[in-house]
This record gives structure tokens, sequence and C-alpha cells, in this order.
């Protein structure tokens, strides 16, 4: 991301001097020759950053800057002042002023502020980026993503969700099987309708047959009265069977009669119920290796199987990792009541790097531990869980067999700009490739903010 520097001073060698030098930082830079050509300038060239004389004709740099801070209040002013104005430098530093520096420049410090700036400048972008690519998942509700992986499902799902296909969700536990459930049914022309959940792993056989198809009196021991199993209660809606794998012979028996036939009766009961049912099975397991050593019905898969969303783990797409901080940031923020806003390059660094066997589950809890642990509105490496701080990948990219060439340089720039802290220079330098041609990939490939 090339940024809009504006440098507003009447005295031209001045302004054009110090045109010249941020050029050298890669900068696009905006001259004015007085304030009201600085404040149209902001107003229609979108400037990132502006350097103001305090004193020029029709308006002066304390007016500009009441302007940019009213309107603009994110674009960091910095104001430029003689040794006998000091005193006014201060005055706009309590106004709103990022900074001031007296003149003659020193050209080494205005760097120096004009980085440490835009840095903070980019934080705020990204974070806005990142709320208007959320705004758009809305619909998906809290499944985040960008990769084509997860393009990939949010297609599937809008597919299969208007249908009454029965759909089976495959992933490692933490990668969201329960928040693609609820996309199916939220898009589906049940969402109205009831949406009942069950997970199969957390209830004996004897107590998941009741769940799932409710009991007479005196069925068994404890049976004191009638009970509507979960089938019954989610008729012309959703029931949604998590860790399928784990459900014993009998019963999978009888969720295959409901499936071909929409009836079952109560544990102790005669009475045979109809129900119109939609069902949606999750699984961590290899449901065919099950098959096949005779723990799950094939027939009771294949019902189950009409479609299939497989949810890929995290270290396969971990492009979404920077719109999956940025919502748990907000999140976690807004809920501890910390002004925390974003994450440093360092700390964003080891998210990348890092493998996360656990998955989105993992690094939403990291980011909670982080946010709570921030001193500052920025998390650095020390707030991040020991865990993840210490272990690092950052020399190594990992890549499956099989990666078509532009997704594996695509993968190998952003990680080398994680490596390099945004430097572009260095990076293009590791690369062994010009500015221009990186600068060039960079917005081929969209990752202005990684």
């Amino acid at each position: 991301m090339k940024f809009n520097v504006l440098i507003a001073d009447d005295e031209k060698n001045i302004r054009e001097g110090l045109g010249k030098a941020l050029e050298f930082d890669d900068y696009n830079i905006l001259l004015a020759k007085d304030g009201l050509e600085a404040w149209e300038k902001v107003e229609h060239e979108e400037a990132d950053l502006v350097i103001a004389d305090l004193k020029m004709p029709k308006i002066s740099g304390e007016e500009l800057l009441q302007k940019v801070v009213e309107s603009y209040p994110t674009v960091p002013v910095i104001i430029l002042t003689g040794h006998g104005t000091i005193e006014s430098a201060v005055k706009a530093m309590r106004a709103g002023a990022y900074d001031f520096l007296t003149k003659p420049v020193n050209l080494d410090r205005l760097s120096l502020l004009v980085s440490r700036a835009l840095s903070n400048r980019k934080l705020v972008l990204e974070h806005r980026r990142m709320q208007e690519e959320l705004e758009q998942q809305r619909h998906f509700r809290s499944i985040i993503g960008k990769s084509s992986q997860m393009n990939q499902v949010f297609e599937k799902v809008q597919q299969v969700a208007p249908t009454k296909a029965s759909v089976l969700i495959t992933g490692e536990s933490g990668v969201g099987k329960e928040l693609v459930a609820d996309a199916v049914h939220n898009l589906s022309n049940r969402r109205d309708k009831p949406f009942i959940k069950v997970h199969c792993a957390a209830l004996s056989e004897s107590l998941l047959e009741s769940e799932l198809f409710g009991h007479e009196k005196g069925a068994f021991t404890g049976a004191v009265s009638r009970k509507r199993g979960r089938f019954e209660l989610a008729h012309t809606g959703t029931i949604f069977l998590d860790e399928i794998a784990e459900i014993s012979q009998s019963v999978q028996i009888k969720i295959l009669r409901v499936l071909q036939e929409k009836t079952f009766e109560r544990v102790g009961g005669e009475e045979t119920l109809e129900v119109d049912v939609r069902i949606i099975s999750a699984t961590n397991r290899d449901l065919k290796q099950a098959i096949a050593e005779g723990r799950f019905r094939e027939d009771l898969y294949y019902r189950l199987n009409v479609v299939n969303i497989g949810i890929p783990p995290l270290r396969e797409r971990k492009e979404d990792i920077p719109l999956l901080v940025s919502a748990f940031v907000k999140e976690f923020a807004r809920e501890n009541g910390k002004n925390v806003e974003g994450v440093d390059y360092a700390a964003r660094s080891r998210l990348y790097s890092y493998p996360w066997p656990g998955n989105v589950r993992e690094l939403r809890n990291c980011i909670e531990s982080a946010v709570v642990m921030c001193k500052g509105t920025i998390i650095t490496e020390d707030d991040l869980p020991p865990s993840v701080a210490r272990e690092s990948e950052s020399e190594i990219i990992k890549l499956k067999v099989g990666t078509n060439l532009t997704d594996a340089e695509r993968e190998l720039i952003r990680a080398t700009l994680l490596q390099q802290k945004g430097n572009k220079s260095k990076t293009a330098e590791v690369l062994g490739i010009g500015r221009k041609t990186l600068h060039r990939k960079i917005k081929e490939y969209q990752l202005e903010e990684t």
C-alpha cells in the first residue's frame, strides 16, 4: 500500500525539499503552497498524513489541524514550526497533532516520525477493511474467511441450503463445523423453524437414544413422565447431530429409519410418530475407515452424506488468519472493555507461522488471552500465550504437494513480507526481484495488509 503524504508550506524550497526526501521512502507526495490548497487536497485526494507549517496564508496550520481533526480524525498531522513558536506547537499537540518538528527539519527525525504515524494509520485502515469484509459475510453469521477454500465452502452452503438434502460436515476439531451447520439452517427455507443441536459424543448409548427419540413414562428407571425427543422437537425444522461417528449401531439403525421412512417410536412406546426433519451431521473422524472396521453402517453413511462439506484446517488457509484475528480482537476488546485496536508485525508473524493444531478454536482462545494481557492499544509478541510466542516457523514455508505456482508464489511473498516486518525493500532484496515487480505482485495478490 502506497501512502499519500501531503506537505503544506508557503516556502517552496522547504515543501519541495521535504517532498523529495520522503519520495525515497516510497510515499506518494502531495504539495500545497498554503492552508486552503492543503485542505482541498485533504478532501479530494485522500491524504494519509499531513505535514503542515504552523504559519501559512489563507488558512493557518492551526486552522488546518482543527479541520483535519474534526473531519478526518484518523489522519495524523505533523506540525512544522520555527524555534520561536514552540509554545504554539505544544498547543497544536494538545489540539490533536501527532507531533511537531522545528525548522530546519532534521530529515532522519522526519522520516522516523512519518514511518511511525503511517504505521498507526495502516492499522486503522486495516481494521476498517476487515470490518467491511466482515460486514459482507453477515449472511454466514460467524463464519469468517476469504481464502479460496472457504469461498468453496460458502458456495456449497449457498447451493445446498435451500434444498432438503442431508448434509455431512467433515473436518478436524475446532475448524467451525457447527458454524457451517448454523449457516445451512439459517439460509434454508426452514430458518424460522426449530433448529435442534445434539452432541452425540457427550451422551451414553441409552441416554442418547432417549435424548433423540424421547421415552414413555416407566420406560426405564427414572422415567417418571413422558419426554419428547429431539427429533420430535425438530419437526418441520433441522436437527444437527454433532460427532455422528460416536453413536452406537442400535442408534444408527433408528436414525436410518427416520431418514428412510420419517418415522420412529419413543423408547418404551408403541405409537409410531411421523416427523419432517432435515438432518445435518458432523464428524472429525474418517467414516469410511469406521465402515471398514464395522463401527459405522454404510447405508447410514450414504443417507447422511448426500452433500459433503469439508472444512479445511486453519494451517491450510492461513490467508484467513488476519481476518479472523481482526474479528476476535474486536469481539474480546468489547467484551473486556479494553481499547485494543490491532496486532503489531512481530506478533502477526508469530500468529501466521504457528501451525494451529486446535484450528480456529485455538486461535480464538489465543486472541482472547492476548487482548486480556495487552497493556496498550496494540497486541505485541509479549502478549501472546507462551506456546504461540515460543513456537515459530518463520524461516519455513509448508506447501502441499500439488500447490499451483501462483499460490506458492503468493505464500512465499506473504511469508517474506512478515519476516521482514513489512519492509518492501528488504523483501524484494531477499526474493531477488525488483521493487516494482514486488509492488505489482503485492497488489495482484492483495497482500497490502498482510
